[in-house]
């Protein structure tokens, strides 16, 4: 891991204090960073590789409104092949080039019936599935320099990043796509069935995916202060009796519809992100 991350800091003379993943779609965000310096995945020793459509695979290092900032363009999933511990390993090398804060966004379908495909949900919690078998990016022998055997996670998305992004979207326009909610990590690649989606929703799901959570708690673990968002891509099938079907280019199409606005809100709040 330090070698790893030595190889990054002797080719960047950036040193960023925000790390944002971009979901699917959502990689524009990078290429908005001033005197950027891009490293793709591929060339970085130890990293893994992107194989989704939609993700560029590159770190890019660079200023967000002045703020040294870092991008993953392109995130890493159970379903690719890789383990929970190596998706999550990116937010551990972040962590030692100096970031502060983590932002996560991802491309999600809408539990909630209240919920409107373009919606942005800003999560307030997660069910973390994975978790639920054993499966978990902390799993294993613990290491004390990065955080504790047993890290809380009830307070894992923060308050008040949370309220500075919805108080942003008020002022931009965008009080009425803004949602609260809680997000559902799967492991896919499959999408849910109707039957699983339903048992999501009874346990007071409002929207699924499959990313994000295990980020989130690697990030919590070594300390970093976390703001997600899911982009409501699309909403699920919970009638049997219903002919329509998730598919991947929905997703895309929706993320590119609403490519600006959440760039928007994530520029403005990084402005704002005080460490």
């Amino acid at each position: 891991m330090e070698s790893l991350t030595n190889y990054l800091l002797e080719r960047t003379k950036h040193r960023p204090l925000v790390g944002v993943i971009c979901g699917s779609g959502m990689g524009g965000l990078a290429d908005m960073l001033e005197d950027s310096e891009s490293f793709p995945y591929n060339e970085i020793p130890g990293f893994p590789t992107s194989t989704v459509a939609g993700h560029k695979g590159r770190l890019v290092f660079g200023n967000l409104k002045g703020v040294p900032t870092v991008c993953m363009q392109g995130r890493f999933h159970v379903y690719e092949g890789y383990s929970l511990w190596k998706c999550a390993m990116p937010v551990r090398v972040m962590k030692l080039i100096g970031v502060k804060t983590l932002i996560v966004t991802n491309a999600a379908g809408g539990l909630n019936p209240n919920f409107k495909i373009g919606d942005i949900m800003l999560i307030k919690d997660h069910i973390n599935f994975p978790g639920f078998a054993g499966d978990n990016p902390l799993r294993g022998r613990n290491d004390e320099r990065w955080g504790p055997r047993f890290p809380a996670i009830n307070n894992a998305y923060d308050l008040k990043l949370r309220n500075l992004a919805r108080g942003i979207a008020n002022e931009l326009g965008l009080g009425n796509f803004m949602r609260e909610g809680v997000y559902a990590m799967v492991g896919g690649p499959s999408y849910e069935t109707v039957s699983e989606l339903r048992a999501l929703r009874t346990l007071g799901a409002d929207a699924v995916g499959m990313s994000t959570a295990h980020e989130v708690i690697a990030a919590k673990h070594c300390g970093l202060r976390v703001f997600g968002l899911s982009l409501i891509t699309n909403e699920c099938v919970m009638d049997y009796d219903v002919q329509r079907s998730a598919n991947h280019a929905e997703v895309l199409d929706t993320s590119n519809r609403r490519k600006a606005d959440l760039e928007k809100l994530i520029t403005n709040l990084v402005s704002q992100i005080t460490h």
